[in-house]
């Protein structure tokens, strides 16, 4: 079975978030700002992280996808683009990540 990948998603989205705030979670979330946008981000952060210290690998993978969502509509409600992301990952990975941290000044 062929995954979902976050372009996929990200194009989903986008369809999403030109609907109706009425008929669209996503649109509403969009159409609150970015500071709600933000804020649930946060909040489905703050769960992924207690699954993942509870050793809860259900739950954690259904916080983790909330993550991702939230975080993508994040990107279309601040206009970044996922590709810009992308792209800065993939200059990230072009070194060691202790390299790319001490190029950034990173400890630990």
């Amino acid at each position: 079975m062929m995954g979902l990948t976050l372009e996929d998603l990200d194009d989903r989205l986008a369809q999403r978030a030109a609907a109706s705030p009425e008929e669209s979670y996503t649109a509403r979330l969009i159409s609150r700002g970015v500071e709600t946008c933000a804020q649930k981000l946060g909040e489905e952060a703050v769960e992924a992280v207690i699954a993942a210290v509870g050793r809860n690998e259900g739950e954690l993978v259904k916080e983790a996808a909330d993550v991702l969502y939230h975080l993508l509509v994040l990107l279309r409600a601040a206009d970044v683009p996922l590709e810009a992301v992308m792209e800065e990952l993939g200059q990230r990975t072009a070194q060691s990540g202790l390299a790319e941290k001490a190029s950034r000044g990173v400890t630990g």
